[in-house]
């Protein structure tokens, strides 16, 4: 049986909007396309899952179109379907794994998680371990990796508190994910869910300034979760890159998705890009800044890539998508100068051909440029999407906290430990830009390797002092 495909808007209108671009299964689609699944003895899809999804186990209950059934599945997991659903690159994880897609395609695994989490409003509950009792924790960034440590202590009955920079929650989730790919009404309403399970979440507070991590331990928390995210953009350090309208991707979606530029005029966030925009890397982050380059009125938008198409890492839905909508794509092509008007502006860019060499430290074959091969194009803006690097503030304020050449917070990979007992971290602070689904996987390895550290802490504060009795009835 062939793959249910999902409906999404024609290319044509939706370059001109910011709806979103998926239309996601009707219940008698995603019922069918649960009917796909082999009911494997040993999936290896959950293998290939980050946090260890039942996906079998929830799939058959959407088949059976018992949908609480299937999303109280999810959420013994996972928190945030609906989010990961959308976002989440499944055909490199648990569909990259599914045994159906070594004779055709895989089951739309993810598009099925995106279906059981919009369909219903199932509320999970939570245990009581007595940890509440004992201890708190805080957890800084209310991003991925933050939301899914919070969820998963709130669930083991843990108090948090989850201390957000932004006015509002969801990290990169709300500002760095366009309105098309990923709506930020799906985001709220899967907050809301984790403030029902009790986690307290503060706004407008910048750990490092606004408090510091010596602050959070005099307030009386036994741990603190760090989550702070990858906020920090690269640039390319050639020569015009201070020229107006030459945006990092961090500035340009957090102007167009967090302070509403696309609504504009409604909201007072203008976003000035011209007629010509280049955006410069492959990965999705470049997908995201030239489809909303786009709809905000570009004329033109070419993504500009030093590798070839193959070695692109943005997800090929994507890519594809981007292609459908009429974005242009220059391969194996490199900036060396952003050209000026005179006036400030930019007027153009200089870019260089390369060819492929040697692999790197990625694996993948280094661009080499070829000499003689230089090329001008007329442009009026230009957006940097071509990395983030790990937000540098926590670590420059709390000097204990031991980092990487990168900026990055070094962690125990299987316990997020770092190596000041009773702070913990994950996400893009500690690995560097990567995936949500990634980010979430570390906060519930944290999540878990806090609970024990409480118990253990408790269990030291219960011990009698030396030279005494226990008390039998305590």
């Amino acid at each position: 049986m062939e793959r249910v495909k999902e409906k999404k808007q024609d290319p044509v209108l939706r370059r001109c909007n910011f709806q979103e671009v998926s239309l996601g299964y009707t219940e008698d689609e995603a019922v069918a396309e649960a009917g796909r699944c082999l009911q494997c003895k040993k999936p290896p899809c959950v293998k290939g899952c980050p946090v260890g999804i039942d996906i079998p186990a929830f799939i058959a209950e959407i088949r059976k179109r018992d949908h609480d059934s299937a999303l109280a599945k999810i959420y013994e997991k996972n928190m945030l379907p609906s989010i990961c659903g959308r976002v989440c690159p499944q055909e490199t994880q648990c569909e990259a794994a599914c045994v159906l897609g070594r004779r055709g395609s895989p089951v739309a695994i993810g598009k099925l998680e995106r279906f059981a989490g919009d369909r219903t409003v199932y509320t999970p509950g939570c245990s009581s371990h007595g940890l509440a009792k004992t201890g708190k924790v805080a957890v800084i960034g209310a991003g991925p990796a933050g939301l899914t440590c919070a969820c998963e202590l709130a669930k083991c009955g843990v108090r948090v508190t989850i201390y957000e920079a932004l006015h509002v929650a969801g990290g990169v989730l709300v500002y760095g994910i366009p309105e098309f790919r990923l709506p930020k009404r799906v985001v709220e309403r899967e907050i809301r869910l984790l403030e029902k399970l009790g986690v307290e979440i503060k706004t407008d507070i910048i750990a490092g300034r606004t408090i510091t991590i010596e602050d959070i331990f005099k307030a009386g928390y036994a741990a603190a979760f760090i989550g702070s995210g990858a906020g920090l953009p690269s640039f390319m350090g050639i020569p015009g890159e201070n020229l107006l309208r030459v945006y990092s991707a961090n500035e340009f979606l957090t102007r167009v998705n967090l302070m509403k530029g696309y609504l504009f005029p409604e909201y007072d966030t203008p976003v000035s890009i011209g007629a010509k925009v280049a955006v410069i890397g492959g990965g999705n982050v470049a997908m995201d800044s030239a489809r909303a380059a786009l709809r905000l009125g570009a004329k033109h938008v070419t993504v500009l890539y030093r590798r070839t198409e193959k070695e692109m890492p943005a997800r090929a839905e994507e890519y594809e998508n981007a292609r459908e909508e009429g974005i242009g794509f220059r391969f194996l092509v490199q900036p060396i100068e952003i050209v000026g008007d005179g006036q400030g502006y930019v007027r153009g860019i200089k870019i260089v051909h390369n060819r492929l060499g040697d692999p790197d430290e990625s694996g993948r074959r280094s661009p080499v440029a070829i000499e003689g091969t230089e090329e001008f194009i007329g442009i009026e803006s230009v957006i940097v999407a071509i990395g983030q690097n790990p937000s540098p503030l926590i670590p420059s304020t709390y000097k204990k906290l031991a980092t990487g050449r990168k900026g990055n917070i070094i962690v125990n990979k299987d316990t997020c430990e770092t190596n000041v007992p009773g702070i913990f971290a994950g996400g893009d602070v500690a690995t560097g830009a990567a995936t949500v689904i990634s980010a979430m996987g570390m906060g519930k390895t944290a999540a878990r390797s806090i609970v024990r550290y409480l118990a253990t802490k408790n269990q030291s504060s219960d011990s009698p002092p030396p030279g005494k009795a226990a008390d039998v009835n305590s």
